[in-house]
């Protein structure tokens, strides 16, 4: 069974990068949302008034917002991928007693798919199905592990928490440094931000640093610009 333990190795593995990207797409989208929605406000409406306490709280009132907004947003979607997965569980559940055979002959096809001999599919099949029969039709047809769903709280406050301190170096920048020079400081403050956003998601998710970091440069002084501008018109 050693092409089995391969197999399943493999799996694992996939599952593995999966969960990783979702963990890493939550905190970057979070984290960056944090840091261009704030610094948005920030600018539109340091350009309307040179009060910081004014400019203090409408930077807060948006971070809150923002990283809320993440939350809940995270909560619904998680949720809804949670509910899919219950339900693709209960059609397999189904399928077990209406046709058996069937699904056996299904968990063979994807053996043999993956180099096993047609003989040595089938066998790991009826081993497989005699054991666990609806865990191994998850695994097989959703790469879903029994009862192992993904917790929606756990992904908002994920989200909450990158969207609130990806906020908070524009708002300190903006408001805590000279008069004289927080223009110039959150600006360096968003960039520096956004360029570690992009090189730990390029990191992490094994991507192109250089690619990553002039990206999300490159989107945070757009964000800025536009702001600024919008501020100026209005």
């Amino acid at each position: 069974m050693a092409s089995l333990t391969k197999i399943k190795n493999k799996k694992h593995e996939h599952t593995t990068l999966e969960q990783k990207l979702n963990t890493l797409r939550a905190g970057v989208l979070g984290s960056n949302d944090g840091i261009l929605t704030v610094v948005g406000v920030l600018f539109s409406v340091a350009v309307a008034t040179s009060n910081r306490f004014t400019i203090f709280i409408a930077g807060l009132a948006d971070l809150l917002a923002c990283a809320f907004s993440m939350a809940s947003g995270e909560f619904a979607s998680v949720s809804t991928q949670k509910d899919t997965e219950k339900a693709a569980v209960m059609k397999e559940q189904r399928l077990l007693k209406q046709n058996y055979a069937q699904e056996v002959q299904t968990v063979a096809a994807y053996y043999h798919e993956q180099g096993v001999t047609h003989e040595t599919a089938i066998e790991i099949a009826r081993e497989l199905m005699q054991k666990k029969p609806l865990e191994t039709l998850t695994d097989v047809k959703y790469n879903l592990k029994l009862g192992q769903y993904m917790n929606p709280w756990d992904a908002a406050v994920a989200s909450l928490i990158s969207a609130m301190l990806g906020g908070v170096f524009p708002l300190a920048a903006m408001t805590l440094s000279p008069a004289n020079y927080m223009w110039q400081a959150t600006i360096f403050a968003v960039c520096l931000s956004v360029s570690l956003t992009g090189y730990l998601s390029a990191k992490l998710g094994n991507g192109l640093v250089k690619i990553a970091i002039l990206r999300n440069l490159l989107i945070g002084i757009l964000t800025m610009i536009i702001h600024y501008s919008v501020g100026i018109l209005l």
